[in-house]
């Protein structure tokens, strides 16, 4: 019988995208008040894999990855997803939103993203939120799964978390080390 144990604390990070890099900072700065220390953010990246969000937000969109300092327990990914829908609709302009953050964590074996959307391979965590498995860690590299977005799955950002995750391995090995011994 397997006896149930705590999870590891996870890596948050988030996409943030607009039509409007004034936006793209603000968002940083608010996502910063909310969560914290920024340990990495992206270069300003073109968002060019789908037209779904122009008609709302126009074009051309730019995004940004951030990652945070401080590691966080994983079933708090529905209060976080939760939170930045509020942040997106403080910047909303006339019903639309002008900005898109879509949260997520890095676990050793895979990245999860929240979504209020439900399909298939997203199981149901609460309050309206859905845990989608994007990436899984394996053979040293994140590999994409079948219904991973084209953008996840694509190397520039793979590459971009493989960083990110070789930041948060270090956070684990130092708070195994700041533990004390349980005897």
């Amino acid at each position: 019988m397997s006896q149930p144990q705590s999870p590891e604390p996870v890596k948050l990070i988030s996409s943030v995208f607009s039509n409007n890099d004034i936006d793209l900072h603000a968002i940083v700065i608010a996502l910063v008040e909310k969560f914290g220390i920024v340990d990495y953010i992206s270069s300003i990246l073109p968002f060019d894999y789908t037209k779904y969000y122009e008609r709302e937000m126009g074009s051309p969109l730019l995004r940004r990855f951030i990652s945070f300092d401080t590691l966080i327990k994983p079933e708090t990914l529905p209060d976080i997803k939760l939170t930045t829908n509020t942040i997106e609709g403080g910047f909303s302009k006339k019903g639309k939103r002008n900005v898109n953050i879509d949260p997520g964590y890095l676990s050793p074996a895979h990245l999860i993203l929240a979504t209020g959307k439900a399909f298939t391979h997203r199981p149901y965590l609460r309050d309206g939120i859905y845990a989608d498995l994007t990436l899984i860690y394996r053979h040293n590299t994140f590999e994409p799964l079948q219904w991973t977005y084209p953008d996840y799955g694509g190397e520039k950002i793979r590459e971009m978390l493989q960083v990110i995750r070789k930041k948060y391995l270090l956070q684990l090995k130092q708070l195994k080390t700041d533990l004390p011994e349980l005897t």
